[in-house]
């Protein structure tokens, strides 16, 4: 499933520009994840490196946005 960011988000920027897909863009007053555009790091890193990065644990799975395919890992 996608990853979204809570309402803990500090709006430290720390998980911008850690998306490989560029899915993380500043809101207002939070961070903010396109579930559209969220692979949740298949095919780059073997975590969410928006989850690993947030100092306060604010990137979270989404269960409102499941996985809609699995994105094979670049070779």
């Amino acid at each position: 499933m996608a990853y979204k960011i809570t309402d803990e988000c500090t709006g430290c920027g720390l998980c911008e520009p850690e998306c490989p897909v560029e899915a993380i863009s500043e809101g207002d007053p939070i961070y903010v994840i396109d579930f559209n555009k969220c692979v949740e790091c298949a095919g780059h890193f073997d975590e969410a490196q928006c989850a690993e990065v947030c100092p306060v644990g604010a990137a979270v799975s989404d269960p409102d946005h499941p996985k809609k395919q699995e994105v094979r890992r670049k070779k």
